[in-house]
This record gives structure tokens, sequence and C-alpha cells, in this order.
């Protein structure tokens, strides 16, 4: 966002999530099903995002990538897609977060990369346990 709160490049956002068995393993039990939204991206520039489903203290219990290209919604919104995490307890889950994941060809260092502070390019993926 810029200073006047406009977007700028890419955006993701989680549409809705529930809780639901799979449609092609419902003896499995609960899942988490999310549908999510990429603004601003494009066919080539290939963005991703790393999905977790946190408890209420936003502790992951389960994280996977979602790419840009994965949003392939109905007609009437095509930038919109949904996938599934599997996660230990499903009773526990409060909501499910995008953590931005770099997936760039053009990586800058990360001397030059203002917003990673000199950290580590890209930055480890959450993992289960990880307090987001």
């Amino acid at each position: 966002m810029n200073t006047n709160g406009q977007p700028l490049g890419v955006t993701a956002t989680v549409v809705d999530w529930r809780l639901e068995p799979h449609p092609q393993v419902p003896s499995e039990g609960d899942r988490v099903h999310f549908r999510f939204r990429f603004d601003g991206a494009d066919e080539y520039s290939g963005p991703a995002v790393d999905a977790c489903a946190v408890d209420k203290e936003r502790v992951a219990l389960g994280c996977q990538t979602v790419h840009s290209y994965q949003a392939f919604g109905p007609a009437d919104d095509p930038l919109t897609g949904d996938d599934w995490l599997a996660v230990e307890h499903p009773e526990q889950v409060d909501g499910v977060l995008l953590i931005p994941n770099d997936q760039s060809y053009d990586r800058r260092t990360c001397e030059a990369d203002i917003k990673d502070g000199g950290g580590v390019h890209p930055p480890e993926p959450p993992s289960r346990g990880d307090q987001l």
C-alpha cells in the first residue's frame, strides 16, 4: 500500500474458509477449505503466498504455497481460486492467513531489497508450530 492506502503491485486475500470433508476423501474427516483472490497478477508474473491455517494465538497448524495461476474461479470472478489444507486438529483452526512468498525470478540482493531489511531472501516459509 502506498501512503494514500492504494494497493501497489499484487495483493492476495482470503475470501472465506470453512471446515468440511474433502469430496475426494471424505473418510479422512474435516479439512480447511479456503477461497483466495489475487489482484494485480498477470499470467506471467506467477506470484505466490503461503496459506496457513492458524489457531487463536496465530500458531500455524498447517501451511502450503498457493500460486496466482491457481486463481481460476468462475467466469464472474476469474481472480479467485480455492484449495484445501489438511491439519491434525481442525477444531483448533481460527483462521487462514496468507504470508508473502517471493517467487520472482528477478531477485534483488538483500541489501538492495528495502522490504527485507537485509534478512534472508526469500525468507524461510512458515511451517507448523510457527507463530505468525
